[in-house]
């Protein structure tokens, strides 16, 4: 079994360690009404935005979520919140250490024995998510339920989900698949854009994500028998047919968005061990980005 594979397994659980880790610490958490920021690289990012999605449409507060070197200096928040599995990712740190004395920090992380232990004001440590795998999946997933359950927004019907997930058969013949797209609305479409990257990442396969309603502007004109369309959540109204009438394959799932994040997982490991790759290892990737100074 890959690392990834056992990885995606436990992610219930470890949800639950979350849910009960922002009831423990919600003092943590940034307080309803105030202006607030997540940042994060990669996978981090994705989870970032799901949750300033989440958090503002349920009126909870202003929150805008940045690639950690895209942050805009300039701004006023009352919070940053940085999403670093690893604790050492370059940009990051030199984003909380600009930030020192500024705005109040909070860092969630898997490893507090690295440098963000220091360049945060606080520190949420998900040590029981961390993972093995260069690809991010439980930690990921775990880091985003600690900030939904701090939001209210979690329960064990979620838990619940995910282990449907597990369970469940994957959909038949996708492997063969030329390309993946993943589409989402409000809070999925950073699940649909770490989707796709869980895909491109593990598996090497052509992979795109969109709003939903985007696709028909322009993107459903590549969709054909050789393709996949997944979405997360509910579809608008008459895509899923529009879809299907080019030939492609859509697919929809009635379980919470993120339990369907774990399908792909699935499949991603699924997908890997047909062509013959190591998806803990994709070429080129590294567990964390550290740059050399200057």
């Amino acid at each position: 079994m890959t690392h990834l594979e056992a990885e995606t397994a436990d992610q219930p659980e470890c949800w639950g360690r979350a849910a009960a880790l922002a009831a423990a610490r919600g003092d943590l958490l940034p307080v309803n009404g105030e202006r607030v920021a997540v940042v994060g690289c990669g996978t981090s990012l994705f989870m970032a935005q799901a949750y300033a999605a989440l958090r503002e449409s349920h009126g909870l507060g202003e929150t805008d979520a940045f690639a950690a070197s895209e942050f805009p200096r300039g701004r006023r928040y009352d919070q940053v919140v940085a999403l670093t599995r690893s604790g050492t990712t370059t940009e990051v740190l030199d984003l909380l250490a600009g930030l020192r004395g500024a705005v109040r920090t909070l860092a969630v992380t898997a490893d507090p024995r690295t440098p963000v232990a220091s360049a945060a004001d606080a520190l949420a440590v998900l040590d029981f998510a961390d993972e093995r795998s260069v690809v991010q999946t439980r930690f990921a997933t775990s880091a985003l339920t600690f900030l939904r359950a701090g939001l209210g927004l979690h329960d064990a019907g979620v838990e619940r989900d995910a282990r449907r997930a597990l369970a469940e058969p994957l959909p038949e013949g996708l492997a063969p698949a030329s390309q993946f797209t993943f589409l989402g609305s409000g809070w999925t479409v950073g699940l649909a854009h770490e989707a796709a990257l869980k895909m491109r990442e593990a598996t090497r396969s052509w992979t795109e994500s969109y709003p939903a309603m985007e696709y028909r502007h322009g993107p459903i004109s590549i969709a054909d028998r050789s393709t996949v369309t997944w979405m997360f959540g509910p579809a608008p109204a008459g895509l899923p047919e529009q879809v299907t009438a080019t030939g492609a394959r859509w697919i929809e799932s009635t379980l919470d968005p993120l339990a369907s994040l774990v399908s792909v997982h699935r499949l991603a490991a699924a997908v890997a061990a047909e062509r013959g790759l190591d998806p803990d290892r994709p070429r080129n990737l590294t567990r964390s980005v550290i740059l050399a100074d200057g």
